[in-house]
């Protein structure tokens, strides 16, 4: 199913020079400084679950789509906060995935998983409503044998180091079985705190609880919530993490004075916060994330520009991350100018900044990461993360920002057994990218090496300290 010389360029000379530096870096290690596989998978290594619980209920990438098409998330098992009945049945749910299966064409995820199924699997034909059951079997006794236990597959992989998305209160129990069972995978972990700086998220008095109880803390004023988080931030640096990664739907960055924040902690603690104190709040907290990075080196990520749970009835029957998130417009010049003049030209600092919104490339990011020293681009991301995305990404940042003022790629994914897949189809891409430049005689070949590489390993290691 697979062509070797897939996502190349149809002109026969370009894609000469696209095969050449593709297979110079296809072999590479595998760096995902991004992602949200759990890292429970890792610690208890247990055989995965049948080819239904693996695919098609923990992925929204592939449900959406099924739920765009008039399929109810009920028939495809996706469970309830309420308990209320779904269907159980893995076979049944796998039928409708593979009877509509061609849905997928022309899309990223249609990429992943045709790669995944031949390469991982070795599944030699295209997944339909009649092989449907026959490919269920076939997978379901390769998931059951001991080379696809998770551990075998990361070796199998290629995976040089892999980050996890750990929220701020998270003991990290399962990185410290990973580390304490002596294999040597190299599993390490991101601080994310959206859930204790979104003052109006339903849960954020829990959450404030949960941090105050893994640091034995009353967190009941603004002041012990930095101190808090500063100790947190310092516990998953010894746990191995480089990064930080905040999740926002504007990337606004104000400092408030201590006293000003604290109020709006008060407020937030009393359930009486407003909309504009969010926005100040989460400014605010960009700004205090900055300052901390500055001083322990985490890298500091920021995910901007996404309306969560859009679809709201959704939202209320199935909860978060269920494929109802949609980009909005998004402005960055204005909005980080503050953390910018902060920090941006601060020698401790990096900030990865990453966009939804592609007409900001060229205006906005591409002429910030090729001023500020702090700054890097992140790749292309979430809707972005295709083929057509990635070419647009290179063609409206290089020329601003040029090759080194971005970070290589991040896979951005739950669904671990995607990675190869999408950090092939990110190389495939740039090689072809580079192959145009080349062929147009705005680089050489040798240059085009070097950058392949850089693209492929180098610039991520280096922008995330690995």
């Amino acid at each position: 199913m697979l062509n070797e010389e897939r996502y190349f360029d149809s002109n026969p000379a370009v894609r000469k020079i696209a095969k050449e530096l593709y297979d110079k870096v296809k072999n590479l290690p595998i760096v995902s400084p991004h992602g949200h596989v759990d890292p429970k998978l890792f610690a208890q290594n247990k055989p995965f679950p049948d080819p239904t619980e693996l695919f098609i209920i923990p992925d929204h990438y592939i449900y959406r789509m099924l739920y765009s098409q008039g399929y109810s998330l009920e028939e495809l098992g996706i469970p309830t906060i309420d308990g209320s009945p779904v269907e159980n049945d893995g076979r049944k749910i796998w039928q409708i995935f593979a009877d509509n299966f061609y849905l997928y064409s022309g899309t990223p995820t249609g990429a992943w998983l045709t790669q995944e199924f031949e390469e991982v699997f070795g599944i030699d034909e295209k997944l339909n409503g009649k092989n449907a059951q026959k490919v269920y079997d076939q997978m379901l006794e390769k998931l059951q044998s001991p080379e696809f236990l998770p551990r075998t597959l990361f070796e199998k992989f290629n995976i040089e180091v892999l980050s996890t998305t750990d929220a701020a209160s998270d003991n990290l129990e399962y990185h410290k079985q990973i580390k304490d069972s002596g294999w040597t995978g190299n599993i390490i972990p991101t601080f994310r705190p959206d859930a204790v700086v979104n003052i109006l998220a339903d849960n954020w008095k829990e959450e404030i609880q949960k941090l105050s109880s893994v640091e034995n803390v009353d967190i009941s004023d603004y002041k012990t919530f930095v101190k808090v988080i500063e100790s947190r931030r310092e516990y998953f640096k010894k746990m191995g993490a480089v990064a930080t990664d905040q999740g926002v739907l504007s990337p606004y960055t104000h400092k408030l004075s201590e006293s000003e924040a604290d109020a709006i902690f008060q407020r937030a603690l009393k359930g009486m916060a407003t909309g504009d104190d969010e926005k100040k709040f989460i400014g605010n907290m960009l700004m205090e994330m900055a300052r901390m990075s500055s001083e322990d080196g985490l890298v500091m990520q920021i995910h901007p520009g996404v309306l969560r749970n859009h679809n709201e009835e959704i939202f209320k029957k199935f909860g978060l991350d269920k494929g109802g998130d949609i980009p909005i417009q998004t402005e960055y010049t204005y909005n980080m100018h503050e953390l910018l003049n902060a920090f941006g030209n601060h020698p401790n600092f990096k900030v990865i900044v990453f966009t939804l919104d592609e007409t900001t490339y060229a205006r906005e990011l591409a002429p910030l990461a090729g001023h500020y020293p702090a700054m890097k681009l992140g790749p292309a991301w979430w809707f972005n993360d295709s083929i057509q995305g990635m070419r647009r990404f290179r063609e409206m940042t290089t020329e601003t920002a040029g090759f080194y003022n971005t970070v290589g790629f991040n896979d951005d994914t739950r669904a671990f057994l995607s990675i190869p897949a999408r950090h092939d189809l990110a190389r495939r891409v740039d090689c072809n990218f580079l192959a145009r430049q080349v062929s147009e005689h705005i680089i050489d070949i040798e240059d085009a090496h070097n950058i392949s590489y850089q693209l492929a390993n180098g610039l991520v290691k280096k922008a995330y300290n690995l």
